[in-house]
């Protein structure tokens, strides 16, 4: 008899099959002595559409909501349906007497697995594969010690929980949203909430009022001290008058010198990555999208599996990881890695507790380095940019602190606090790794009591500054802690959010904001992410209680409870059917309008409506008012050509059948003379790098022409 092994994705099922010796093609998957491979394309199965319970459904009414079902129905996708008639018959295969479920290890990839199990109706036995690598030895290890499946039953029901309620929630007040206001209205119970948290940094924004304050320095002994209140220890007040005293009193008096004080300080490494942290570091030294560096980490652990599991919200790796970090640091030690990783090699390696901690890790450790050497040639310049981010990492945690000496000194004139400080670097220690050239400064030698005559007092000024408009970077970061958005005082409930990892999760919040991007809720400029008027609208027509925070904690607090089978997924279910119900008579009875601002003379050629001119993440679309239509057209894209005369990026407008590079300098080149033009400079870019630039380009929809039109530009990287 022979083990079924279900794996996620088809890279990981061939790794495993090479692993476990199974050689012959079969339909749908590999085949060797003792195993059977094969494997889902992410879901093969989803919950069932409206439409499935009751024809009925087609058509968007009011009147038909809520929609409840009595008995859950699942459907096969139809787009990988032949994938799944492969991995059923293989399931009832007579030979096979066991499934080992090798799907990712986590809430989703064993909801992948057990819907499979549950539409075919396959009730073998199920054993659990559980590794955080997909390198061979994480593979051999992982089938010599596999779990017994129904140990997971538990994730499984909170992952089947989860989809219910989203299924309850989001169907329904969307479907009520839409058919009440007469347009493409969406929401979510973390969609809106991130929806809401943007809205809310702009109000702040605008109701901003810069306010003037003032300080003093002086110069003394050749050192600059600066003012300092001696109560609060600010060194800004907002009372030009009292300054002005101030300086008045301190003006042509000496400085005495009341306290010296040198200090040993160490700043230990920033710590390891989690997704969420690599995600925002990505965003800021590379301008990654958090979906576009999921995407890298995802093929650098499935393609080249030289990283570990990248869905982690841990920081941290378990005791059991310790002894195979040497293994890891040989893996490493090539290109710029050879100048630091030799010499933790030449001592005894060990864990400490800022980032070896086994209460601290949670489904899956950090993201570190796999005991695989990476192929630099093999990986493209986007892997490698975030390859080095997780490997300089892993470095700087096993290097010793940053150490400096302060030194502070304090002066007073006239009874008046003036400081001065200074640095000196006694060990390097991380920074190393990242190449980093500290700040050093110093300060002359003095003692307590000295005597100093200030050359001048010099009155500072300066204005306080408007929080900064959302990045991904930092979106990010206030979905994973969105304490300070949180209207509620309520200590449980801010707690609740803390424990839960704030709004969705690691694996789920690049996909809300690309979401937020592709329903023209929120829009980019520059780095800077805005609400549209179509996302203000929304805000104002959603019931409160689905823009807060607190709604996702308090689901998610229960999800973990039934994760860790504390909790049932039978009474969490109908507490969202009660709040589902509550929620669409809010709406239908709501008072409110949605006015479309954006609409534009031209007609949709499909259906002959009005269409709507909207911002995507990267272009400029338009699209049909129509929900049903849902025509859509890109008109003009922000292209990685360069303008000769600013060099910064141009973008492709269409009109009619031409297209034309602008500028924001002024500068305009229709599409067939910027190609003639780059063919007599002899410049260009291969086409592997071409196709990447294309495949880049469909992260929204564009018409066919259109990218015909793409594809024969010679770009400028």
């Amino acid at each position: 008899m022979k083990s079924l092994v279900l794996a996620e994705k088809p890279s990981v099922a061939r790794d495993i099959a090479r692993v476990l010796g199974c050689r012959k093609n079969i339909s749908g998957g590999m085949e060797g002595d003792r195993y059977v491979v094969t494997w889902a394309l992410g879901h093969l199965i989803t919950l069932a559409d409206p439409e499935d319970y009751d024809k009925k459904y087609k058509e968007w009414k009011m009147e038909d909501l809520p929609m409840i079902p009595g008995k859950w129905d699942l459907t096969v996708i139809r787009q990988t349906s032949r994938q799944y008639s492969h991995v059923k018959a293989l399931l009832f295969r007579k030979d096979i007497d066991q499934i080992v479920i090798a799907t990712d290890a986590g809430r989703e990839g064993e909801l992948v697995a057990r819907w499979i199990l549950e539409k075919s109706g396959c009730r073998k036995p199920i054993r659990r594969l559980w590794i955080s690598s997909v390198t061979d030895k994480a593979i051999r290890e992982g089938f010599s010690h596999l779990k017994d499946g129904r140990a997971y039953d538990p994730l499984y029901h909170a992952a089947r929980s989860r989809a219910k309620a989203d299924w309850l929630v989001g169907i329904n007040a969307t479907r009520a949203l839409t058919c009440k206001y007469n347009a493409q209205l969406s929401c979510g119970r973390v969609q809106t909430p991130t929806l809401a948290i943007i809205a809310a940094r702009e109000d702040a924004i605008r109701s901003f009022r810069p306010e003037e304050y003032y300080g003093l320095t002086c110069l003394a002994g050749g050192i600059k001290w600066t003012w300092r209140q001696k109560k609060s220890g600010s060194t800004r007040s907002f009372h030009k008058d009292s300054i002005t005293t101030l300086r008045q009193k301190v003006q042509g008096k000496t400085l005495t010198i009341t306290d010296v004080q040198k200090t040993a300080k160490k700043t230990g490494s920033p710590g390891l990555y989690d997704l969420t942290e690599l995600q925002r570091e990505a965003n800021q030294r590379f301008g990654f999208s958090a979906k576009e560096t999921l995407n890298i980490m995802q093929r650098l652990y499935e393609t080249h599996k030289v990283l570990t599991y990248p869905r982690t919200d841990s920081r941290y790796i378990g005791t059991d990881i310790v002894p195979t970090i040497k293994e890891r640091l040989l893996a490493c030690n090539q290109g710029p890695y050879k100048a630091w990783i030799p010499r933790l090699l030449r001592g005894p390696i060990q864990g400490n507790p800022s980032f070896v901690d086994d209460k601290k890790v949670s489904d899956h450790h950090a993201i570190i380095p796999t005991e695989e050497a990476a192929i630099f040639p093999n990986m493209t310049h986007e892997e490698r940019k975030i390859y080095d981010l997780v490997v300089r990492r892993f470095l700087s945690v096993l290097y010793p602190p940053f150490a400096y000496e302060k030194t502070s000194l304090k002066g007073e004139i006239e009874g008046e606090l003036f400081v001065a400080e200074a640095q000196k670097i006694t060990a390097a220690g991380w920074k190393e790794v990242y190449e980093e050239d500290p700040e050093e400064t110093s300060l002359p030698a003095l003692k307590k009591g000295d005597v100093l005559t200030p050359d001048q007092i010099t009155l500072t000024t300066g204005k306080t500054t408007p929080p900064p408009h959302f990045t991904e970077a930092s979106l990010l970061g206030a979905m994973e802690n969105p304490l300070q958005y949180m209207e509620s005082a309520d200590k449980d409930e801010r707690k609740v959010i803390s424990e839960t990892g704030g709004l969705g999760t690691v694996a789920t919040r690049a996909d809300i904001i690309e979401k937020l991007f592709h329903s023209f809720l929120i829009e980019k400029k520059g780095q800077d992410i805005l609400v549209t008027s179509k996302g203000k609208q929304l805000l104002s027509l959603v019931p409160e209680d689905l823009k807060k925070p607190e709604l996702t904690a308090r689901w998610e607090l229960e999800l973990s409870n039934i994760a860790k089978g504390t909790s049932k997924e039978g009474p969490f279910i109908q507490s969202i059917e009660s709040y589902t119900r509550d929620l669409i008579g809010e709406i239908r009875t709501a008072a409110g309008q949605f006015r479309h601002d954006n609409l534009t003379n031209t007609k949709c050629p499909r259906c002959g409506k009005r269409m709507l001119a909207v911002n995507g993440k990267n272009s400029r679309l338009l699209v049909c008012q129509d929900r049903e239509c849902g025509y859509r057209e890109t008109i003009a894209r922000t292209s990685n050509a360069r303008c000769p005369q600013c060099h910064k990026k141009m973008e492709l407008i269409k009109r009619g059948g031409e297209e034309t590079f602008v500028c924001s300098c002024g500068y305009k080149e229709k599409l067939d003379a910027f190609k003639k033009r780059r063919e007599k400079e002899g410049a260009g870019v291969s086409k592997k790098d071409v196709r990447r630039y294309l495949n880049n380009q469909k992260e929204e929809s564009i018409n066919h022409a259109f990218a015909q039109a793409l594809s024969g530009i010679k770009l400028d990287e």
